[in-house]
């Protein structure tokens, strides 16, 4: 055998073995979320979700007028459970929208901020593993700043006010423990349509390559969707929209309690999530990225 034919195959097998070791979703992740976490805009948002429930909650304390037009706004001096659950009914309306659009919005279209798509393609990394692994951490990061407000909205609560007894939407009251599980399961229930804001976000953010415009549609669409639930308009078109999912768990806490708004919510945000994915996805894979 010859040298040549031998470094030839010595040099196959150094590929091979090099393109087993092919970076996946997994170490896309991990970068980005590394990344993400070392953002300044991500520490800001997150230190005002846990500064901002205290300082709703005090203010509250110091003054002698509740919100009693606000789900819950008449027991904010009465139980701690109660802030969380007013902080949920408002933040639905636009807070969460604009959560879910503020990392994912950003996180394919910095890439072709700083032309930094071109590098990533030469690291023997697939665009699938690049999209999944973004879109994952997108997600979870997204997931933990909507349970932070919460956790901190509940801990202003409990901290100012106390674990007292609480009221259901059906008026009953419920011991401190069933409390908690309200809240927890009522913060829980509204991460799946906020995942469905994120996957417009995302595609957005890849369709027109612009932080700006992956930020700001969501807002804007679910603006749009909370103007059209205040219309006497078609039931079938307002179930539709990915904000009523938000309200779904009043259902569960109701007297009787019913489910089903909270199922069809789930398969509503499921049908979004999957859709702008599916077009994120496609446009992502066959597009030129040293374009712009």
């Amino acid at each position: 055998m010859s040298i040549t034919s031998t470094a030839a195959r010595t040099s196959t097998a150094r590929g091979s073995a090099t393109g087993s070791r092919r970076p996946g979703i997994g170490a896309v992740f991990g970068v980005e979320a590394r990344k993400i976490l070392s953002q300044t805009k991500t520490r800001a948002i997150a230190l005002v979700l846990v500064v901002a429930p205290w300082v709703f909650i005090l203010l509250v304390l110091h003054q002698d007028r509740l919100p009693l037009e606000t789900l819950y706004g008449r027991y904010l001096k009465v139980s701690g459970f109660a802030t969380p659950m007013v902080v949920l009914v408002a933040a639905a309306q636009w807070v969460l929208p604009l959560l879910a659009s503020i990392i994912s919005g950003d996180i394919f279209s910095a890439e072709d901020t700083h032309g930094t798509f071109k590098t990533i393609l030469t690291r023997s990394t697939s665009r699938s593993a690049i999209f999944w692994g973004k879109t994952l951490a997108a997600f979870i990061a997204t997931s933990a700043l909507v349970l932070l407000l919460g956790a901190s909205s509940l801990l202003a609560g409990l901290t100012t006010v106390g674990a007292q007894s609480f009221v259901d939407v059906g008026s009953g009251e419920l011991t401190p423990g069933h409390g908690l599980w309200m809240v927890v399961a009522s913060w829980l229930s509204v991460l799946p349509p906020v995942i469905g804001f994120a996957a417009i976000a995302l595609c957005v953010s890849i369709l027109t390559r612009s932080s700006v415009l992956g930020v700001v549609i969501p807002v804007v669409v679910g603006l749009v969707f909370q103007m059209y639930t205040f219309l006497n308009a078609w039931d079938t078109v307002r179930h539709s929209l990915l904000n009523t999912p938000m309200n779904a768990w009043r259902g569960l806490f109701d007297n009787p309690s019913y489910s089903a708004p909270f199922w069809h919510g789930l398969a509503v945000s499921a049908v979004y999530t999957a859709l702008f994915l599916a077009l994120g996805y496609f446009v992502f894979r066959n597009r030129n990225v040293t374009e712009g």
